[in-house]
């Protein structure tokens, strides 16, 4: 009679494991980028959501999520510093972590352009929000446009007066149109972080990932305040990705200011951060958002796939 028992537990046990082993098979495979920690897409400068039914991260959000993966897009100020953008930043953070009651304790941070730099500031000032940092043609060195911008239209001058009302204005337009009800914009604040002086200030200040040489890999892993942080970067270095999308043009355009391979805004060394996986994939600076509206290089991968790629790889490392 023990024995009986025991057997028919062992098989009650036994068939219990493989109904679990087998959800876990199911989710692999149905489910290859759920993520342990939700991902937080934060966005460079012109920060939105969705404007007019087109979306900053176009298709990205539900690539992802058709493959598993919890995601968000934050609400950030069009223009701002990092600093200003990274607070509000961790307002949202915060908030959702609230929301879940106990379920969400880290995010996996992936910004572009200067939403890496937003997701360095919180990285440093809230380590315990993050789990992973992944910036993506983020200009960490600076970028040469900045230095021309600043250069033209010098702050408090009357054409730089001119220029701040105008490109505020704009910011703020952006604001509203996203219902991104955040603060004023300041195209200034932004700027100074960007040109040679105030991106070798930031640095000195969040050196946390930063290459020791000036293109190669910062530390892939940090530890700040007790908190354990995975770090990694990609950039492009494309101008001329499809012939047909207008912001070919444009970036071919501001190319010309660069001493080396650039994606139009970021240079291919001033994209490098932490573990970097690639840093010249054939997109310009918006190909990386699947931008314009999906026209991007059918001889690169595809943004979606790179995204979903990146998603798997974290869930791999138990992020």
């Amino acid at each position: 009679m023990k024995k009986t028992i025991f057997n028919a537990a062992l098989v009650t046990a036994l068939t219990a494991t493989t109904g679990m082993a087998q959800a876990g098979l199911v989710d692999s495979l149905l489910k290859p980028a759920q993520t342990a920690n939700p991902i937080m897409l934060v966005p460079g400068i012109f920060a939105f959501d969705t404007i007019a039914s087109v979306d900053y991260w176009y298709q990205i959000p539900s690539a992802l999520e058709n493959k598993g993966a919890s995601v968000y897009v934050a609400k950030i100020n069009a223009f701002d510093s990092s600093a200003m953008r990274g607070e509000a930043l961790i307002a949202q953070l915060e908030e959702i972590k609230a929301a879940s009651k106990g379920k969400i304790k880290k995010f996996n941070l992936m910004g572009h352009s200067q939403g890496g730099m937003t997701s360095r500031y919180v990285m440093n000032v809230r380590p315990d929000l993050v789990a992973s940092v992944t910036t993506m043609h983020t200009p960490h060195s600076g970028s040469p446009l900045a230095d021309l911008v600043s250069g033209a239209a010098p702050e408090g001058t009357v054409i730089g007066d001119g220029f701040e009302m105008f490109a505020n204005a704009v910011g703020d337009l952006v604001n509203l149109m996203s219902n991104n009800k955040r603060d004023k914009s300041d195209v200034y604040a932004m700027l100074s972080e960007f040109d040679a002086a105030g991106a070798a200030k930031f640095n000195s200040t969040y050196p946390a990932g930063m290459p020791s040489t000036p293109c190669g890999n910062g530390a892939d892993k940090v530890t700040i305040n007790g908190n354990n942080v995975r770090l990694y970067s990609w950039g492009g270095t494309g101008l001329l990705t499809t012939g047909v999308d207008i912001s070919d043009a444009l970036f071919a355009l501001t190319s010309v200011a660069f001493k080396e391979k650039n994606d139009g805004v970021t240079g291919q060394c001033a994209s490098h951060f932490g573990q970097v996986l690639r840093d010249d994939y054939n997109m310009n600076h918006i190909d990386l958002n699947n931008h314009v509206l999906g026209l991007v290089s059918l001889f690169e991968t595809n943004p979606k796939t790179l995204f979903v790629n990146h998603a798997i790889r974290l869930k791999k490392e138990g992020l």
